[in-house]
């Protein structure tokens, strides 16, 4: 009810969407729809465009946040379809692939980001394969989706994101059934993965780099380290 009452005209108020493709979207059945992610904002236009019930994977720690600001955006993030989904220890990428397939042997759809996180710079970085392991599991159609200004709205840590057109862009589903069976194949995997990111990037016009995101945030937050402690900044005086 939030989607179509609150969220949804909010939404659609502050970024005014321009919308492609959605007929691409299949109005019955289990299909998963798979997007680059730039902003915080994501997590809920992608929703509040789609008629259809959508439910993202989205990190624990957005619902166990404390006190009354924790609770609201716990409240949020299951209004706009989104389930926990435990990220730490070895176990976390079945625990989301489960959990995911879950979503699909229901029928419904599922969305997710092959990048598993935030660009923190605006580039589409290389996808995991979950996203394939489910895909060939289910025997479902993959459906890439680009946001596209939605970084320059909301890059990361800016809380009240500016109001700016948005446009998100859906591409015609992706199919994989010439893999059946080969879901335990990690070459297939990756393949499957590729040819997403790689249409992905067809939609969005990103700059595309062959790493995780998580890995250049690690790399480029140990260089400022490192940068810090050969040059630590001097007191004023």
């Amino acid at each position: 009810m939030l989607k179509y009452v609150l969220l949804g005209p909010l939404l659609r108020l502050m970024f005014r969407p321009r919308i492609e493709g959605l007929e691409h979207i299949p109005e019955h059945g289990a299909a998963i729809v798979a997007g680059n992610h730039l902003s915080f904002s994501d997590h809920f236009l992608m929703p509040a465009i789609i008629k259809r019930r959508i439910t993202f994977l989205a990190k624990a720690e957005y619902f166990t946040g404390p006190g009354i600001k924790g609770r609201l955006t716990a409240a949020f993030f299951r209004s706009a379809g989104q389930i926990p989904v435990d990220r730490s220890g070895k176990e976390a990428g079945q625990a989301a692939i489960r959990e995911g397939l879950g979503v699909l042997r229901k029928g419904e759809l599922l969305g997710i980001y092959p990048e598993g996180t935030r660009s923190h710079d605006g580039r589409l970085y290389k996808g995991k394969v979950g996203v394939a392991a489910m895909a060939l599991k289910a025997q479902v159609p993959v459906i890439p989706c680009a946001m596209i200004g939605t970084f320059e709205a909301q890059p990361p840590g800016k809380v009240v994101p500016r109001f700016r057109r948005v446009t998100i862009r859906f591409g015609e589903p992706l199919e994989f059934s010439r893999y059946a069976g080969m879901d335990g194949e990690k070459a297939v995997l990756r393949a499957v993965t590729d040819e997403l990111m790689y249409a992905i990037l067809g939609l969005s016009g990103q700059e595309y780099v062959d790493k995780y995101a998580a890995v250049v945030k690690a790399e480029e937050a140990e260089a400022r380290a490192v940068a810090g402690r050969k040059f630590p900044r001097m007191p004023l005086s």
